[in-house]
């Protein structure tokens, strides 16, 4: 095996180790090369690593705002939002798939576990990511990048989809189901077709796909034992958003669908990347760190071929 398959950077922003061949951090996306031209003082590298944070800050801010304003857009009217919910409702019932009107019923007997549900839906999805992205970005430097760009696509590619409007199940009482949020003073709309938060953007579960996404996301990065636990998360959150009558069953799965399609884009997308950075050669410098059993000084000149 030749040195230079055998030397490795280390970025300095995040620490993350990457092959001698790629330009481009996979951690954070910093550039080899720009960093060629200085090295960075204790000083300046504390100042990029709070950039950094800002940076990201805005960013998920952004997508936050984004959110909630795409969210309350949709195509069609009310009447063909309620047609496609009686719909999903049917091709439930044809599949054979558990009505959630059954589910609902076991809990509408008791009012403080509804109103706890209730709460649950309003504010775990969005807790969730206030404790996962910080998580991650502090304990986890080199997989944040990757991971806050999959919960970003997943959720501009779910509010396309929602720009076709679907009523939930709460709003189709003529099937028993109750809108418990309104029964007891604890829904964030205001009348249907108004407010930020679009009541006919049911499918996908945006919830259910960000749960999934944080559990794989702790699963797959983190050391612990505990780490587990985090699949009660999606779990939870599957059984809050039919529980309070938010959303069908197939909402939830389409989700899931969604992200796993975003998942392996990402996955092949960085396939290719990988590969074509291979056939990329550039000389050492001062800050980037070889491998452990490399014993040769031996660069090469800079070289990419597509």
């Amino acid at each position: 095996m030749s040195a230079t398959t055998q030397q490795q950077w280390v970025c300095p922003t995040c620490r993350q180790r990457n092959p001698f061949e790629a330009d481009i951090c996979a951690g954070c996306q910093l550039s080899f090369s720009a960093q060629l031209r200085v090295s960075p003082t204790p000083t300046q590298d504390r100042a990029t690593r709070y950039a950094v944070g800002l940076r990201e800050l805005v960013i998920v801010l952004g997508l936050f705002v984004l959110w909630r304003v795409a969210s309350s857009v949709s195509i069609g009217g009310t009447d063909a939002a309620l047609a496609r919910g009686r719909w999903i409702y049917h091709v439930e019932r044809m599949l054979g798939v558990g009505n959630e009107v059954d589910v609902q019923a076991g809990v509408l007997g008791h009012p403080l576990v509804v109103q706890l549900l209730d709460l649950f839906y309003l504010a775990a999805h969005i807790g969730s990511l206030v404790v996962f992205l910080p998580w991650l970005f502090i304990r986890h430097r080199a997989q944040y990048a990757r991971w806050r760009n999959t919960i970003a696509v997943f959720t501009l590619l779910s509010l396309l989809v929602q720009l076709i409007s679907v009523a939930p199940p709460r709003l189709l009482p003529q099937y028993g189901f109750v809108d418990t949020a309104v029964r007891y003073k604890q829904s964030a709309y205001t009348a249907l077709g108004q407010g930020m938060v679009g009541q006919l953007s049911s499918m996908p579960s945006i919830h259910v796909g960000w749960a999934i996404a944080i559990a794989i996301a702790v699963i797959t990065v983190s050391t612990s034992k505990w780490r587990w636990l985090i699949v009660l998360h999606p779990i939870a959150t599957c059984y809050v958003v039919v529980a309070t009558a938010n959303h069908f069953w197939l909402d939830g799965v389409a989700a899931a669908m969604l992200l796993g399609i975003v998942l392996a884009a990402q996955a092949y997308g960085l396939q290719r990347y990988r590969t074509w950075t291979a056939t990329c050669r550039r000389p050492m410098t001062t800050w980037p760190v070889a491998a452990a059993s490399s014993d040769s000084t031996t660069t090469s000149p800079t070289t990419c071929r597509s």
